[in-house]
C-alpha cells in the first residue's frame, strides 16, 4: 500500500519506496519539529531567520528542519520577509518571518 501523503500537515514524498519510507519515519517527529521552527521563528521577530539560522538556532540539522519551513508556509504559518540573508556558502537565502493569524492551523 502506498503511504498518502498528508502534506502540508505531515511529511509529503515523491512516490518513491525510499522516499515513502522517510515520510513514514519522520511522521512522528514532524509536528514537533514545526512547532520549534514556528517558535524560533515567531522569536526572531521582523528580523527573520534563513532556513541555515534556523537550523543553528533549533540545533537541529538543515535536511531535517527545511522542510518544515516549507510546510509552515503552505498552512499560511510564516511568509516571505522579500529579505535575503547571504548562507556561508555567499548564496543569498530568503528570510522567513512569521505571519501574524494563527488560524486554525496555529500550531
Amino acid at each position: 500500500m502506498i503511504h498518502e501523503p498528508i502534506y502540508p500537515d505531515g511529511p509529503g514524498h515523491r512516490g518513491v519506496d525510499t522516499s515513502i519510507e522517510a515520510a513514514r519515519k519522520m511522521e512522528m517527529s514532524v509536528g514537533h519539529l514545526q512547532r520549534v521552527a514556528l517558535r524560533a521563528i515567531r522569536a526572531a521577530g521582523a528580523r527573520g531567520l534563513t532556513t541555515n539560522e534556523l537550523a543553528a538556532v533549533v540545533r537541529i540539522h538543515r535536511d531535517s528542519i527545511q522542510p518544515r519551513t516549507s510546510e509552515l508556509r503552505d498552512r499560511g504559518l510564516i511568509r516571505d520577509s522579500g529579505a535575503r540573508r547571504r548562507n556561508e556558502n555567499g548564496i543569498k537565502a530568503i528570510v522567513w518571518v512569521a505571519t501574524t493569524s494563527r488560524g486554525s492551523n496555529g500550531l
